[in-house]
This record gives C-alpha cells, sequence and structure tokens, in this order.
C-alpha cells in the first residue's frame, strides 16, 4: 500500500464510551502502544450521570495515551447509556470512518496496521467491518458460567467491542436507537438498518482482546435485563430478527414455561387443589433442575460455583419472563427510533 493510500484510509476516529471503570487505563495504553497508522481523533465519551462525572477520575486513563492525548478529546453524555453516548461520540468527529471500542477492551499489538488494512480492502458499499474479537479463558480449569458467557462475545455478530462503520452509513440509518439503554442488542439492531440500507458488514482482521471482568454471585440474574431489548428487537425488526442477526435463541420459551409451572403451583396450593399443586411443583422442580444442570455440568463445578447455578437458575427463569413480557408490552408501538446524527 502506497503512503498516499495510506493517508487516505487512515482517516479514522475512535469513539469509546465510559463509565470511567478501571478497565479503562488498559483499554486506552494498548491503543496508544498499538503500531499503525494512528486515528486522526479519539473521542472518550464520559458516561456517567452529570452530577458523577467528575474530571479527576479520567486524569489517569487519559494520561497513558501519550501523544495521542493531544488528539483525544473528551465528551459527556449525561448517564444515558451506550447508545446515546457512541451517538455523542460520533456527532462529535469528522472522519470517514468511526472505529466503536468498548472501555473494557484491549486492541492488539498490531492493530492500528491492521485497522487500516481492513479499511483499505472495504468495498464502496461496505457499511462497516468488525473486528475479531479474543476471550482469553482459564487454562488450568473449566470456564465458569459467567466466563462462558463472556467467551460467546467472540463468535458474535457486529458487536461494538470493536466495530468499524463508515460514518456515512451511520448517518444515512440515524446511528444508534437509544431506546436500548443497555449494552445489548443496539449494536445488532444498528446493523440490522445498516444492511436493510443497502450496505454490506463484513468481518475483518484486526484483532481485540476482550478479558472476562470479575463479577459476583448474581451477575447473571441482573443480566436478565436484556430480556426487555429482545422484546423491542421482536417489534422492530420481526420476530425472525434472531435468524438475521445469528443471535442465540436464547432459553426465554423454557424460561416462561417454567415461571408458569412455579404460579401454577401456588396458585393451585392457595385454592386447596393438593394434587394439582404436586403436578404443578414436580414440573417447576424438574425444569429448574435441568436448567441448573445445563450450567454446572461444563463448568468447573467447585462448591462455589454450584451454590451459585442452583441459586441463579431459580431466580432467572421469573426475572427473564417479566424483562421479556415487560418489553413486549412497553415497546408495542415501536417504530424505528435513532439519535440525531
Amino acid at each position: 500500500m502506497s503512503t498516499a493510500e495510506k493517508a487516505r484510509v487512515a482517516d479514522y476516529a475512535v469513539v469509546i464510551p465510559t463509565i470511567a471503570r478501571d478497565t479503562l487505563t488498559d483499554c486506552l495504553g494498548a491503543l496508544a502502544a498499538a503500531t499503525g497508522p494512528q486515528p486522526r481523533e479519539i473521542v472518550v465519551v464520559d458516561d456517567r450521570p452529570s452530577h458523577a462525572a467528575t474530571p479527576e477520575r479520567l486524569e489517569h486513563p487519559l494520561a497513558v495515551l501519550g501523544e495521542l492525548r493531544d488528539r483525544t478529546r473528551v465528551l459527556r453524555s449525561g448517564g444515558r447509556g451506550p447508545a446515546a453516548a457512541r451517538n455523542t461520540g460520533l456527532r462529535g468527529v469528522t472522519s470517514e470512518w468511526v472505529v466503536f471500542l468498548d472501555d473494557d477492551v484491549q486492541v492488539g499489538p498490531h492493530w492500528c496496521e491492521q485497522l487500516v488494512h481492513d479499511l483499505a480492502e472495504a468495498s464502496p458499499d461496505t457499511g462497516g467491518v468488525q473486528g475479531v474479537v479474543e476471550v482469553p479463558l482459564p487454562k488450568d480449569r473449566r470456564p465458569t458460567d459467567w466466563e462462558r458467557n463472556t467467551a460467546g462475545l467472540a463468535g458474535a455478530m457486529w458487536i461494538t467491542a470493536d466495530m468499524a462503520y463508515r460514518a456515512e452509513a451511520l448517518k444515512r440509518t440515524g446511528g444508534f436507537d437509544e431506546r436500548f439503554r443497555r449494552a445489548y442488542r443496539e449494536d445488532a439492531d444498528l446493523a440490522l438498518r445498516v444492511l436493510d440500507d443497502g450496505w454490506r458488514i463484513h468481518r475483518g482482521s484486526r484483532t481485540t482482546r476482550h478479558p472476562v471482568r470479575p463479577a459476583d454471585r448474581w451477575v447473571s440474574v441482573r443480566a436478565q435485563r436484556g430480556n426487555a431489548d429482545d422484546g423491542l428487537m421482536a417489534r422492530l425488526h420481526g420476530p425472525d430478527w434472531w435468524q438475521r442477526a445469528a443471535a442465540p435463541r436464547g432459553r426465554i420459551r423454557a424460561h416462561l414455561v417454567t415461571t408458569a409451572a412455579g404460579i401454577a403451583a401456588l396458585a393451585l396450593a392457595a385454592a386447596g387443589r393438593k394434587r394439582g399443586a404436586a403436578a404443578a411443583a414436580t414440573a417447576w422442580t424438574v425444569a429448574t433442575a435441568e436448567f441448573a444442570w445445563a450450567r454446572i455440568a461444563p463448568g468447573p463445578r467447585t462448591r462455589e460455583e454450584i451454590v451459585t447455578m442452583a441459586a441463579t437458575s431459580v431466580a432467572i427463569p421469573p426475572v427473564a419472563s417479566w424483562h421479556w413480557l415487560s418489553g413486549l408490552l412497553k415497546y408495542r408501538g415501536a417504530r424505528h427510533e435513532s439519535g440525531d446524527t
């Protein structure tokens, strides 16, 4: 590739939404150390609520950028979620390509060089080029349920852990839909709209590392909030959006059945119908045990993991069902919306 060609395709910006997690320092440090044509502009979007967005918390992460600090700006999005934060960053850049990184990833040592190659290979109708995400897992034991969930990002489509979009494609489709308040499904929604607009999206060659973050026992229960976003996706893209996005269907149908059995058991017991209550309770127990074992079997099977899986396998079905049904009701008349880019 000639010097002129490199200069042309190096017209890219990096946008990183953050809530000032400790991982941001490693993220920016890896970006500063990557070889190849550097980004023309970097925007770090502080998505902490306004009352908590103290600039001192970002001083150390920004300092590791070295010479890149001069081309880096910090914008605030007011705690409205990653979709709104990325739109804020998008409005703040003028480059031909916009690369979105999450604040808990670490780009590879030759990432800038590989990215420039990815963009140079993009055809005029290519709207997005996805990076290759690698999730390191322990080598001395089986991964936990949380580690396996994180490892699923390696094969996910269009995740904004490392995703480059042509700015024109983003502006034509309106950017991210800010109704997606969590880091969940907002990337799939955008990609489907970009594809519907006639653009192509493909996977590039650059690599980015996504370590597994520490998590407490109940992280899998809190993650069930994402089922509301699945309801929004169904309203926006139809019931077959799972196939189009190559997304795992999940266990929501099983969770609905398990939850219904549990409710039936309680209702029948309250009505004095002992035989019916016993049958429903048996169905709930069998379904819950199957779910727990499906999560325990591939894991390390330590006492801590077994206790965690048993407790959360009881809680997940009703929580998932509640959020999914809430999403369907909340967004029953939903139409496409997006940020003003």
